[in-house]
């Protein structure tokens, strides 16, 4: 789980290295060019930063359980392997791989961004109260936390299937700023932080 922890930092430091780049354009050139769609990216991609590292973590935790590195969960004990999956065992494969080939295959085409997702796909390995235990560990309130990742994730739905723009003003886009995007990106890295920090301690 360490590694999908590492890929996340640096996916995180990749989207923080196009600020520096929004900064450096905003600096030479003058108000008529417009770089703000860097902004856009850094959210996508932040984003998606997060998606990643849910489904690596789900994983990675539901093969720990299989390898009897963890307990496991109802939602572990009720996860379907198809025939085509099972087969392998018949050709010499062990279920850590038939387990691993079912769950990329089952959760491929899913989304793990909003709260509700996150937390569900966790439950696959861990029986772990998600948001409130984030919650007490930042001395917040677990349903503020929600909302302000669902903030986040619903900018990036605009961004991603509507190309940001405004439907009060035709061929104008949202504002977007800077500032506002760091904060988007310190709020995720600081959420995916304390995810690794709960699912990692003993059993949780």
């Amino acid at each position: 789980m360490h590694d999908s922890f590492n890929k996340f930092n640096k996916n995180i430091e990749r989207v923080k290295i196009l600020g520096g780049f929004y900064s450096a354009i905003c600096s030479l050139t003058t108000p008529a060019l417009d770089p703000s769609d860097i902004l856009r990216s850094q959210i996508v991609l932040v984003v998606s930063a997060m998606d990643a590292f849910i489904h690596d973590i789900t994983r990675v935790g539901m093969l720990e359980i299989s390898e009897n590195k963890r307990p496991s969960t109802d939602k572990y004990n009720n996860f379907k392997i198809s025939i085509l999956s099972l087969s392998r065992s018949f050709t010499g494969a062990t279920f850590s791989e038939c387990l691993e080939d079912e769950v990329r295959r089952s959760h491929g085409y899913l989304a793990f961004q909003q709260p509700g997702k996150i937390s569900d796909a966790l439950n696959f390995f861990s029986s772990l109260d998600l948001w409130n235990s984030i919650g007490r560990k930042l001395g917040k309130d677990a349903k503020d936390l929600k909302n302000e990742l669902s903030l986040i994730v619903q900018r990036r739905d605009k961004i991603a299937h509507e190309a940001d723009s405004d439907p009060s003003y035709p061929n104008a886009r949202w504002p977007i700023t800077l500032p506002d995007v760091n904060h988007a990106i310190n709020f995720i890295e600081l959420i995916g932080t304390e995810i690794y920090n709960l699912v990692t301690q003993a059993n949780p």
